[in-house]
C-alpha cells in the first residue's frame, strides 16, 4: 500500500493478505474480461433464477425472463417491488453494465448520511454493548497501488440499478465453507442490494473485481478496453442474502437498521469462464465472526471506491485507523467506527483487522458516516451476521 506512515497492519499484513495469490489468473487469462462473446455456460434455460417472483408459473419463466431483460425491470411500481427474502430475483441482461455506464453509476449520499451522531456515553467496563466513545479525528484517504490487482485483488465494485437509476457500492471476495478455494460469494452492505424498511430489492445487481484496475482518469474509462475496467469480467448476483432486521428496519437517513446493515451475494460469471470468483482473482478473504472488542484491535482498515464528491468513484481508496465505538440504538449491537474521509460508493467496502492468528480478516463493512465525510461506521459480524453467510453458503453447496 502506498503510505509507510500507517500501522503495521496496513503497510505489511493487509498488504499481504489483499494481494494477488499464486493461484489467481492473470486478468487475462481465460478471456475473463475480454471475451464478449456469448458462452455455453451461459444459462439460456432459467437456472440463474433460484427462486420466482410470487404469481409466475414455471412455464412462463422465460416470458417473463424476456420482458424483464426487454426493459421491464425498470418498472419501480410499488406493487412491482419485490421485497422479502424469498422474492429475489436478478437476471443476466447481457451487456447492461459497459464502461460508460459503470463510470456514470453514482452513489447514493442518503446511505452514508447519518442525522447527527449521538451523544457520547463514557467508555470502559467489561463490554463495549451501548458505548459511544468520542468522535474520531479524520483520516485522509490514500489511494491504492497500481495494480489493484496486484494490491487489492478480493475489492471490487458492486453496481446496482435502483429508482434513481445506476447506483454503485464496494465490495470484498470472500471465503465459501461449502466450496473451499472456489468462491463464489461476495461481501458488502445490506443497502447495496435492498432498499429497507420502505423499499425492495434493487436490480441488476453485479460485482466487478479490481475495477479500472490501472486507476485511469474517469474522462479515460469510457474509452477504455474492457479488460482494463473489468479485468476479471462482470459477475451477475444469482442470489443476495440480507439481514431481516435490514429488510423490517433500514432506512435511507438516521442509522435504522445499520447495526444489521450487511449483505453476501453469491456471483456468476456474465461470460461463463467455468472457473469461479476466487480462481479467478486469485484471492478471498475469511469472515471474521467474532466480534471483538475494540480494545484488542490496535488497528482496522476499509477499503472502497468513493464516488461522491471529491471523489468520483474511478479510483480506490483505503483508510486505516484503531477504531472506536458507535451506538445507534442501545438494544442493538455497537458497531466499529473509525476516522475516514471516503464519502458514498465506499459503501460496503469490506474492513480488514489481523484475526487471532496474525493472518487479516474481514471484520466489517462500510455503513454509515456523517454529511461532512470524517468518519465512517460499520457492523459487528455477529450471530446475524453468521447465519446470514451460512445460510447462503448452505443454498449453493451442492452446485457451483
Amino acid at each position: 500500500m502506498p503510505s509507510t506512515r500507517r500501522p503495521v497492519l496496513a503497510a505489511a499484513a493487509l498488504t499481504a493478505a489483499l494481494a494477488l495469490t499464486a493461484t489467481a489468473c492473470g486478468p487475462s487469462d481465460d478471456k475473463a474480461a475480454g471475451d464478449t462473446k456469448p458462452s455455453a455456460a451461459a444459462s439460456q434455460k432459467g437456472d440463474d433464477f433460484p427462486s420466482l417472483p410470487k404469481g409466475i408459473p414455471a412455464q412462463d419463466l422465460e416470458k417473463w425472463k424476456k420482458k424483464w431483460q426487454d426493459g421491464a425491470w425498470k418498472n419501480w411500481d410499488k406493487d412491482q417491488w419485490l421485497r422479502e427474502a424469498r422474492d429475489f430475483v436478478n437476471p443476466i441482461i447481457k451487456g447492461h453494465w459497459k464502461p460508460d455506464t459503470m463510470k456514470d453509476a453514482h452513489s447514493s449520499d442518503k446511505t452514508l448520511a447519518t442525522q447527527g451522531a449521538p451523544g457520547t456515553v463514557p467508555g470502559g467496563g467489561a463490554s463495549d454493548q451501548g458505548v459511544t466513545d468520542p468522535e474520531p479525528r479524520p483520516v485522509t484517504a490514500k489511494a491504492v497501488g497500481l495494480p489493484y490487482h496486484n494490491n487489492a485483488a478480493p475489492v471490487g465494485k458492486v453496481f446496482f440499478d435502483s429508482p434513481e437509476g445506476h447506483m454503485v457500492c464496494s465490495g470484498t471476495v470472500v471465503k465459501d465453507p461449502a466450496h473451499p478455494g472456489k468462491s463464489n460469494l461476495v461481501w458488502t452492505a445490506g443497502h447495496c442490494v435492498h432498499a429497507g424498511q420502505k423499499g425492495g430489492w434493487y436490480r441488476n445487481i453485479a460485482f466487478v473485481p479490481s475495477y479500472n484496475d490501472k486507476g485511469l482518469p474517469g474522462a479515460q474509462v469510457n474509452s477504455a478496453p474492457v479488460q482494463d475496467v473489468a479485468p476479471y469480467g462482470l459477475w451477475w448476483a444469482d442470489w443476495a442474502q440480507t439481514s431481516t432486521q435490514w429488510i423490517t428496519q433500514g432506512a435511507e437517513t438516521g442509522g435504522a437498521g445499520a447495526p444489521y446493515d450487511f449483505s453476501v451475494l453469491h456471483v456468476k460469471s456474465e461470460n461463463g469462464n467455468g472457473k469461479s470468483l476466487e480462481e479467478t482473482v486469485g484471492n478471498a478473504l475469511t469472515v471474521d465472526f467474532s466480534t471483538p472488542q475494540v480494545k484488542s484491535i490496535s488497528s482496522m482498515g476499509a477499503w472502497g471506491y468513493p464516488a461522491a464528491p471529491p471523489f468520483d468513484g474511478q479510483k480506490m481508496y483505503d483508510c486505516v485507523d484503531k477504531p472506536g465505538r458507535l451506538t445507534i440504538e442501545s438494544s442493538q449491537p455497537t458497531m466499529y467506527r473509525i476516522g475516514c474521509t471516503m464519502t458514498g460508493g465506499s459503501s460496503g467496502g469490506g474492513w480488514f483487522a489481523n484475526g487471532p492468528d496474525g493472518k487479516p480478516v474481514l471484520i466489517s463493512n462500510t455503513s454509515i458516516g456523517p454529511a461532512n465525510s470524517t468518519w465512517l461506521a460499520g457492523p459487528r459480524l455477529g450471530p446475524e451476521a453468521k447465519g446470514v453467510y451460512d445460510a447462503l453458503s448452505q443454498k449453493f453447496a451442492n452446485k457451483q
